[in-house]
């Protein structure tokens, strides 16, 4: 944990140095983290991006019955979560009607992101 906590700031600093980041630059930044942290840490939201990311594709009814949340939370969490860019939705048409729900590029980076902070906070 110690040498990810290093890592990080070491990047963090190498950042700094290179962008040099104004004091309104940097507002910018933490207001825009400050929303994602605030999204993440909404009932039920870590949880579907964690269970996207270890199994990749789930459908509704699949996150429902992983999740044991009743099924106008779980889609009000998809809607909020796919607006923000952290997952996408694949409808798949047939009969029967499918719907698939999967982790983007934002949402996979924010699950490996969010897993030091996890664990940090975990210990």
């Amino acid at each position: 944990m110690d040498q990810t906590l290093k890592g990080i700031e070491d990047t963090l600093k190498r950042i700094l140095q290179h962008q040099e980041l104004g004091i309104e630059d940097l507002k910018a930044v933490i207001q825009s983290l400050e929303e994602s942290f605030t999204l993440l840490s909404q009932k039920w939201n870590l949880e579907i991006l964690y269970t996207l990311f270890l199994k990749s594709t789930v459908g509704f009814s699949g996150l429902k019955n992983i999740l044991g949340v009743n099924s106008r939370t779980l889609s009000d969490k998809l809607k909020s979560l796919k607006q923000h860019g952290y997952i996408e939705r694949k409808v798949e048409t047939g009969p029967p009607l499918r719907v698939a729900y999967s982790l983007t590029t934002n949402g996979r980076n924010t699950v490996l992101l969010a897993l030091p902070l996890l664990y940090y906070s975990a210990t």
